[in-house]
């Protein structure tokens, strides 16, 4: 598996796969070309949804304005249903620069290769190689991480640093998202809204949800976010560990091993299924959102690596089958509520895998196979094109 630098990346939203990944290629492009004229071809989801989610404007930014920007919604036999080819403008023809997947979290493979090229830093390949490693040290998750890769506390420091900040920023603003949904911020007006009869339940729940709206507002906003694992699912994991912090004090170091916890699980997902939502749904997304947020919530908790890997497993698995269907091709409806609803679900599968972990059947290993199965079942128009569910009904 990968470094946990490659998982966690800090960006602007709204979409680690249509924006930061198509950046990627193009400063690529830019230092292996040059400046020039470039351009751009667009299929499958970038094609579909490349407007809403700011493809064309994060290209014409790093290439020029003068890019020409083609979105090609018919070619199928895709690599990948996120890919972009660009061509470079010189004696009068378009000559080859690339072509390009952007894969899930902001990750590029750049005619054939991982760009730029990343070695690997763990070896076990799935969730039983780690827990069997676990086990015969008698290591936490944190414990691995440091074992495998300890230069990358500075960089989670770093990653809090920033998601701290996207809520922070998001409580205080207000007014409308940009796009043609004219999307009212909530952050701030949830977090204040104290409700006749609110339970201490609700008030701590609501509190949670305004974090997590505080940071998929951010990102709508084109703002600075981490992707936990993806630009769209950025919100979940940094509401759990903000509540953590704030409201319950949990020091900074403890919140740094948490994410090291939640980065594992992230990666487990990644090297065997995926984490793009044009490839395998929201639950790619959301659902490895809300699992790694159970696995960080787990290790603050101090539960065993079974305890952490049943707090995952029922995090993903009650998220198996989640559709991706911007309206309008915008990463807010139902993203953002999404996000709130997720970061809650984390803290329940936490709860309930405190009684449940010495029972369970269900690995989280088989959660992920079933997620990446169920994700390529599904149809089309679920998986980030906006051709289906929410998207298909609102009138454009």
């Amino acid at each position: 598996m990968k470094s946990l630098n490659e998982l966690y990346k800090i960006g602007r939203g709204p979409s680690s796969s249509h924006t930061i990944g198509p950046e990627r290629v193009a400063r690529y492009a830019l230092d292996t070309r040059g400046a020039g004229d470039y351009v751009a071809i667009l299929y499958g989801s970038l094609a579909l949804t490349g407007k809403g989610h700011g493809t064309d404007r994060v290209l014409k930014e790093v290439l020029g304005e003068r890019t020409e920007i083609i979105f090609d919604t018919e070619k199928k036999d895709l690599p990948h249903p996120n890919t972009l080819a660009l061509y470079k403008k010189e004696n009068g023809e378009n000559v080859f620069v690339c072509e390009a997947e952007s894969v899930g979290g902001g990750s590029v493979v750049i005619n054939g290769e991982p760009y730029p090229p990343t070695p690997e830093v763990y070896p076990q390949k799935n969730f039983a190689e780690i827990r069997a490693f676990l086990d015969k040290r008698r290591f936490s998750l944190p414990d691995y991480v440091k074992f495998y890769e300890p230069d990358v506390f500075s960089h989670l420091k770093t990653v809090w640093r920033a998601m701290k900040e996207s809520v922070e920023r998001g409580l205080k603003k207000s007014g409308a998202l940009p796009g043609a949904l004219h999307l009212a911020r909530k952050a701030k007006t949830l977090y204040s809204a104290e409700a006749k009869f609110e339970t201490a339940v609700m008030r701590e729940n609501r509190k949670l949800a305004s974090y997590a709206f505080a940071a998929a507002e951010e990102n709508a906003d084109n703002g600075v976010i981490v992707t936990a694992p993806t630009c769209g699912a950025a919100g979940i994991l940094p509401a759990v560990l903000y509540y953590m912090y704030k409201d319950n004090n949990v020091p900074e170091s403890e919140i740094l091993c948490a994410l090291a916890a939640a980065g594992v699980i992230g990666n487990v997902v990644k090297q065997n299924a995926s984490i793009s939502g044009a490839e395998c749904g929201c639950q790619a997304e959301v659902g490895v959102a809300c699992s790694m947020a159970a696995a960080a919530l787990s290790s603050i908790f101090c539960l065993d690596a079974d305890g952490v890997e049943c707090s995952a497993e029922i995090a993903l698995e009650h998220n198996l089958g989640l559709t991706c269907d911007p309206v309008l091709g915008l990463v807010q409806i139902p993203c953002i509520e999404r996000n709130a609803v997720a970061a809650i679900e984390a803290v329940n599968a936490v709860t309930l895998a405190k009684s449940l972990k010495n029972k369970r059947k269900i690995s989280f290993d088989d959660v992920v196979k079933v997620m990446y199965e169920t994700g390529k079942d599904m149809n089309n128009r679920y998986r980030e094109t906006s051709t289906g569910g929410l998207a298909a009904l609102y009138n454009r």
